[in-house]
């Protein structure tokens, strides 16, 4: 196995990535990647409280990421990697080319974004920025949940939110 999905969801791991996506995926193990909590103990337990201990998680950096991915990908269990955020996504598949394919999950409401789908609220620089990844080759879409359709970028750089 490999890396299964690597998902953008800003509320990073919570019970729809571990029930509605972990689960059915047979997901073995989580890598979180966020700089910020790699180096804080107690943020990571919150996050390990709402892991079943059959899925294992890790906390890396981006450049943590990038030196253990072909670790990752040779792991036999399923995994799962997990930014909170557009600009880290964005960061480590500049630095770790061979990652073909992400998901937006779950980008939220904050000021300066502009909704594009019921889940995806976009700034000005997270569009650039996600349009770079796909010209940089990447396949990027957008999925809530597994049983929803599958929506390519352009469909949602488009939306208009009711999707």
């Amino acid at each position: 196995m490999t890396l299964e999905l690597l998902r953008i969801d800003d509320r990073l791991i919570h019970g729809q990535v571990v029930v509605g996506w972990g689960q059915p995926r047979e997901i073995g193990f989580f890598v979180l990647v966020d700089d910020a909590i790699a180096a804080a103990e107690w943020e990571q337990e919150l996050y390990r409280m709402g892991t079943p201990p059959e899925m294992a998680i890790e906390f890396v950096t981006v450049a943590q990421a990038v030196e253990r991915l072909p670790h990752y990908q040779a792991d036999p269990r399923v995994g799962m990697l997990l930014t909170g955020d557009i600009e880290t996504m964005d960061r480590l598949t500049l630095a770790a080319p061979t990652l073909r394919q992400v998901t937006i999950g779950g980008v939220h409401m904050k000021p300066g974004r502009v909704q594009r789908m019921r889940f995806v609220f976009l700034s000005p620089d997270e569009e650039a920025r996600l349009q770079a990844m796909a010209a940089r080759g990447l396949t990027v879409v957008a999925q809530d949940v597994p049983s929803a359709p599958v929506t390519p970028l352009d469909e949602v750089l488009r939306g208009d939110g009711t999707t």
